[in-house]
């Protein structure tokens, strides 16, 4: 196990590093070049000026070893627009994105894995066909769409929930007024990502269903939710795993259009926010730490097998 761990983290820092060279210098190859970082309406000096004051006039291979030098020491920089410590930010934002992300996450676990266990064990229902149709419309529609819907329908037409932010300013913060503002944004993020894992857990169970064992115990006199609980469940559980890690980046990219139309001051809409504004040194911490959040959750996916089933062994 300990091999395991050291040669995935291994792996996980080689990736990053991949990550910041890649990122670092497609976004200095792009149309306007670091110069862009300063206003139009300045003149050529004060633009000049801007630019080494920056650091930006220095060659490229020794920005990235300033950049990177500064991350292996936990410095991500400064803002370009406005001078502030990237770190501080990151984490506040982070915090946010997690809210939304683990909200969504958990309401995609607890509908979507009964629902695909309902619709396995009544194939061809009607049930079965209301579901499917269900899941066909939200991997149809666009996050976008489905949040201006919920917005003009719970906010605008019948006034039931807040339509932007995690809570009430000037009412203070409570758990009631978070769960308010967090409904709609971590309920269409569900939604999009809710018919993969609907799909994935029927498709997984009905493989299971037909296997001897199964029968076998049926033969036995194993009543039906036993079976599915005790043994088809069980054995179906780590490609189910396995498609829960496959949703977390999802829920990590998605959360961009999500933050940007609820108006969350989170990860996705900072990375929006830097990419308008062409603050080079925010876009590379927003990078990395996705990156770095990527590998950590699929290293815990892969640890997770282990638990469920003790015939998968990290060697």
């Amino acid at each position: 196990m300990l091999g395991f761990l050291v040669r995935r983290l291994g792996q996980g820092a080689l990736v990053l590093v991949l990550i910041s060279l890649i990122t670092f210098f497609l976004i200095n190859l792009a149309p306007g070049g670091p110069s862009a970082a300063s206003r139009f309406e300045t003149t050529a000096e004060e633009r000049a000026a801007l630019t080494k004051q920056l650091g930006l006039d220095q060659p490229l291979v020794s920005r990235y070893g300033q950049w990177a030098g500064g991350v292996v020491q936990g410095n991500f920089g400064v803002t370009l627009n406005g001078g502030q410590p990237i770190g501080p930010i990151l984490r506040q934002r982070l915090g946010n994105t997690a809210q939304l992300g683990l909200s969504a996450l958990l309401l995609s676990v607890v509908i979507g894995i009964p629902l695909g266990i309902l619709t396995a064990m009544r194939r061809n229902s009607a049930l079965d066909h209301v579901v499917n149709a269900i899941t066909t419309l939200g991997m149809s529609i666009p996050d976008f769409w489905t949040g201006i819907m919920a917005i003009l329908l719970f906010s605008v037409v019948w006034k039931v929930l807040p339509s932007s932010g995690l809570y009430d300013a000037s009412a203070g913060f409570s758990v009631v007024g978070w769960l308010q503002h967090m409904i709609l944004p971590a309920g269409v993020l569900a939604f999009v990502m809710l018919p993969n894992l609907v799909r994935f857990t029927r498709s997984s169970l009905l493989e299971v269903l037909g296997m001897d064992y199964l029968r076998t115990a049926r033969a036995k006199g194993v009543t039906e939710p036993r079976v599915i609980r005790k043994h088809a469940l069980r054995n179906a559980l780590v490609p189910i795993i396995a498609m829960v890690g496959l949703i977390l980046p999802a829920l990590l990219s998605g959360s961009v259009i999500i933050e940007s139309v609820f108006g969350l001051p989170g990860m996705g809409r900072l990375a929006v926010d830097a990419a308008l504004g062409r603050d080079y040194n925010t876009i590379m911490a927003v990078t990395l730490v996705a990156g770095a959040v990527v590998i950590v959750t699929n290293l815990l996916v892969d640890l997770t097998y282990s638990f469920v089933d003790p015939r998968i062994r990290h060697d």
